[in-house]
């Protein structure tokens, strides 16, 4: 089980965004990348090698799952 404060601290290595805890998975609420990263004895493995691409479809069932919002890539005002 991973700890709510880490949980709120974990982002996804790829693209920055907010992670939910989905089972014994994180998943990225970024619709672009939408990476799924396993959690092996309660340790989340964080690598953009190791982790899976979800399908769209999977991946907004399950930010409608955790009633998580997607995530939008912050604008650099420029």
């Amino acid at each position: 089980m991973i700890d709510n404060m880490l949980l709120e601290i974990l982002a996804c290595p790829l693209s920055k965004a907010p992670v939910v805890l989905d089972g014994e998975r994180l998943v990225s609420t970024d619709p672009e990348t939408r990476r799924a990263y396993r959690i092996d004895d309660g340790i989340p493995i964080m690598l953009i090698e190791e982790a899976t691409e979800l399908d769209a479809e999977e991946h907004a069932a399950v930010l409608e799952k955790h009633g998580a919002e997607v995530w939008r890539k912050p604008d650099s005002g420029k």
